[in-house]
């Protein structure tokens, strides 16, 4: 049974529709694949977005794996924006408690404490998943140096990883405002709080910087 994966995009639903029309968004599941339209997942509610989220759904013309396209703006089972995540993680790093935070965010700090045990908990892997982004992207890279602040480390690196991918791109690129928010949804396919990720390094695997390019599972959103 064929699974539906998600794919990052970017948050201008026009130009989504463009790019599909256009056959401009390559299948992640097989090498000659192109995305087509295939309807809409469900509408979900996102604290913190205005206006409640309805994804587009796709289908490969050639394997016919259906992908939802998630906006950059969102990360993979959470009912909350990335900017609000990434937030809680930069105020982290500046010394801050979760109960501050969540009341600064007006998130439930249970929730900010959450966020906040999965990034300090996989932190060195993802501060150098990151680096990798940056060292691929850009050109002569300052790499920052680990501090032994786990959030802070992670948003140094994504920091780093922004410069590079606003350097080479721009300051507007396809996933729009490159901000360090967007470029740590982008850069991790939407999963820098999921289960299992950064994957483990496959030999000849280049880490990506191209928000199109990772696939992840679908599922409900949560904290």
């Amino acid at each position: 049974m064929r699974k539906a994966l998600m794919v990052t995009v970017e948050v201008d639903p026009e130009r989504v529709e463009s790019r599909l029309a256009g056959g401009e968004l390559s299948c992640p599941s097989c090498p000659d694949g192109v995305l087509v339209r295939w309807g809409f997942a469900r509408v979900r509610r996102v604290v913190g977005s205005a206006d409640a989220v309805r994804p587009r759904r796709s289908r490969c013309r050639t394997c016919a794996v259906t992908h939802v396209l998630l906006p950059v703006t969102l990360l993979l089972r959470r009912a909350y924006v990335a900017g609000l995540i990434w937030a809680a993680v930069v105020a982290k790093a500046a010394g801050a408690g979760h109960r501050l935070i969540g009341h600064r965010l007006g998130v439930p700090g249970s929730t900010v404490r959450g966020w906040l045990r999965v990034i300090t908990g996989r932190a060195e892997v993802v501060r150098h998943w990151f680096i990798s982004v940056a060292v691929a992207a850009g050109v002569d890279v300052s790499i920052p140096k680990a501090t032994g602040s786990g959030c802070g480390d992670v948003a140094a690196a994504v920091g780093a990883a922004r410069s590079a991918v606003a350097a080479r791109f721009g300051e507007r690129s396809v996933i729009g405002a490159v901000t360090s928010a967007r470029v740590a949804v982008a850069c991790s396919g939407a999963r820098l709080l999921a289960p299992g990720w950064p994957p483990a390094p496959t030999p000849g695997h280049p880490t990506p910087v191209d928000p199109d390019v990772h696939a992840v599972d679908g599922s409900s959103s949560r904290g």
